[in-house]
C-alpha cells in the first residue's frame, strides 16, 4: 500500500506539470475541458485534492495497528492499492500520448474501484472515521472515475478523427448523459441502504462531474446546449435520488 501511494503521488506529479506536462496539454489537447461535448469545464478537476487527501488519510489509517486486522482493511487494500497503481499509470500514459492505452487503464480502474465499493458495501456500517476515511474517500473516487471514464473514451474518439456533425454529436453525448445518470441513480440506490455515506459521496462526485459538463458546454466551447441542459439535468437527477434515499432510510 506504501509503496501504491509514493506512485500515485509520483504520477500526480507528472500529471501537474511538475515533472511532465499537465494533462490538459498532454495528448495533443485531446483531454483538454474544451476538447469534446463531455469534457468537464477545469474547475471540476480540483475534486483530485479531496481524492488525493483521501487515498493519503487511508494510507495511515491502513497503517494503524488496530486496523491490521479490520475486515474494511482486508477487503479493500489490495484493490485500494490497485486503484492507485492504475491512477498513476493512466497520468503516465497520457504524457505519451497513449489515449487508447489510457482507455483501458481508466476502464481498469473504474472496473477495480466497483468491486471495491461493492465490497464495502457487503461489511456492516462503518464507524465515524471509517465512514469518512474509507467510504468517503472511495466514494469520491468512484463517482468521479465514472463520469471521467465517459470524457475519456470521447477525447479519444474525436483524437481518432472519429468526428461526426454536430447535431449527431449532441445525440451521442446526450445519450451517454442519459446512461450516466441512470447508473449513478441505481448505484445510490445500491449503496445508499447501509452506507449512506458511500452513496452520498458516489452521488455527489458523479453530479460534480455532469454539473462541470454542463458548465462547459453552456459557456465554453464547444457550445452545445442541448448538452448542456441535458449535463445539468443528469446532475440533478443523481442528487435527487441521493435525497429521497436518504429520507426513505430516515422514516424506516
Amino acid at each position: 500500500m506504501s509503496l501504491a501511494e509514493v506512485f500515485c503521488i509520483v504520477g500526480t506529479l507528472y500529471g501537474v506539470g511538475v515533472f511532465g506536462t499537465r494533462v490538459e496539454e498532454s495528448s495533443g489537447g485531446a483531454l483538454a475541458a474544451d476538447a469534446t461535448l463531455l469534457a468537464p469545464a477545469g474547475p471540476a478537476f480540483s475534486i483530485w485534492s479531496v481524492i488525493y487527501l483521501g487515498l493519503a488519510g487511508y494510507t495511515v489509517w491502513q497503517w494503524l495497528p488496530a486496523n491490521t486486522t479490520s475486515p474494511r482493511a482486508r477487503a479493500t487494500g489490495w484493490l485500494a492499492a490497485a486503484s492507485m497503481v492504475l491512477n498513476a499509470g493512466w497520468l503516465l500514459v497520457t504524457q505519451q500520448g497513449w489515449l487508447w492505452t489510457s482507455v483501458g487503464v481508466i476502464m481498469a480502474l473504474l472496473a477495480v474501484l466497483t468491486v471495491l465499493v461493492v465490497r464495502l458495501t457487503a461489511l456492516p456500517e462503518a464507524a465515524p472515521i471509517e465512514r469518512v476515511v474509507v467510504e468517503g474517500t472511495f466514494g469520491l473516487y468512484l463517482g468521479w472515475v465514472a463520469v471521467a471514464t465517459c470524457a475519456n473514451i470521447t477525447a479519444t474518439l474525436v483524437a481518432g478523427e472519429v468526428r461526426p456533425s454536430l447535431r449527431v454529436s449532441e445525440v451521442l453525448a446526450a445519450s451517454v448523459l442519459v446512461v450516466a445518470a441512470l447508473v449513478g441513480v441505481l448505484v445510490v440506490r445500491r449503496v445508499g441502504g447501509g452506507h449512506a455515506t458511500l452513496g452520498r459521496a458516489v452521488a455527489g462526485a458523479a453530479s460534480w462531474g455532469l454539473a462541470w459538463i454542463a458548465v462547459g458546454r453552456l459557456a465554453d466551447d464547444p457550445r452545445s446546449i442541448v448538452t448542456g441542459v441535458i449535463a445539468a439535468l443528469a446532475a440533478v437527477a443523481v442528487l435527487a435520488a441521493t435525497t429521497q434515499r436518504t429520507r426513505t432510510i430516515q422514516r424506516s
